[in-house]
């Protein structure tokens, strides 16, 4: 789960290119520049660093006509220790201030509070005067996002919202709040974004949450169906191996796996009568075509 959160995360900066600036101005008190645009950028830096060193995401905020660069933020989400990064994050500020020849600031992200500590430590870079301060964003600083206005105008907070505050009192809410804003999203990113909220929820608001999805009349939408037939479809699919489980058969992970990657709802039903019966699990694949 780790790589998917980290990918999603840095999605929700590429999603919404005003984040980076907004978190750095509302959650940490860090001044930015007044701005036309916020512009994704290429976060390759091989001119200097070896091809297997990226940054996450380079946002640059535009101003005047011209859309001259104001400033460059260097956006990386951190879940575990890195020892390579206290190297790597100078050359990524010092690269994206070159190249867009304005001031750069690093935002590190990261929704493990035993993570703000190392992320925020001081970076001597050997030269004198020269410490490189990490901007860090920990889950403290990530605003709770309750309020259905302030989630449809900035649904990637509200996401964010949800890892850093889901398994607090505020759940629910913020759950209900990125339903209000889901509706507006296109197909693609509403998946994502469910799946990552539902799985950073408790589990009285993942309850609350699911029951929310099939009964609102605002949600039947193609995705609250599918949503619903998935659920049951894996539903069905834990059904068959609880039926083999319970009579002590053991089941092996070829069979386990295919089970439960199956989507065809008669299969499954078929697969249900069978398992009562089988004196072999694997004897289930084996009626897959009868």
């Amino acid at each position: 789960m780790t790589s998917v959160t980290h990918e999603v995360l840095v999605e929700l900066f590429k999603n919404r290119p005003t984040l980076a600036a907004e978190l750095l101005h509302d959650a940490l008190g860090h001044p930015v520049p007044a701005f036309t645009e916020a512009r994704i950028e290429a976060s390759d830096l091989t001119e200097i660093v070896p091809a297997n060193r990226r940054a996450d995401v380079i946002v640059v905020l535009l101003v005047g006509e011209q859309q001259q660069p104001a400033m460059a933020i260097v956006v990386e989400v951190q879940l575990s220790v890195d020892s390579d990064k206290p190297y790597s994050w100078p050359v990524y500020v010092t690269q994206t201030r070159a190249r867009h020849r304005c001031p750069t600031r690093l935002l590190v992200v990261t929704i493990d509070p035993a993570m703000v500590r190392w992320c925020s430590r001081p970076i001597d870079t050997g030269h004198p005067d020269w410490t490189l301060k990490p901007l860090v964003l920990g889950p403290e600083g990530v605003p709770v996002v309750t309020d259905a206005e302030q989630a449809r105008a900035a649904p990637e907070v509200v996401v964010l919202s949800a890892m850093a505050h889901g398994q607090g009192e505020a759940a629910e809410a913020i759950g209900a709040a990125f339903l209000t804003a889901a509706a507006g999203l296109d197909a693609e990113r509403r998946t994502v974004y469910w799946d990552l909220v539902l799985s950073s929820l408790n589990e009285a608001a993942r309850r609350t949450l699911e029951a929310m999805m099939k009964s609102s009349y605002q949600f039947q939408s193609e995705f609250a169906r599918s949503y619903v037939a998935k659920g049951k479809i894996e539903a069905k699919a834990h059904d068959v191996l609880a039926v083999l489980d319970a009579r002590g058969l053991e089941v092996p992970v070829e069979v386990r796996e295919r089970v439960l990657a199956s989507t065809d709802v008669d299969e499954l039903d078929r697969w249900i009568r069978r398992a009562a019966v089988v004196s072999d699990a694997r004897e289930l694949l084996a009626t897959t075509g009868s």
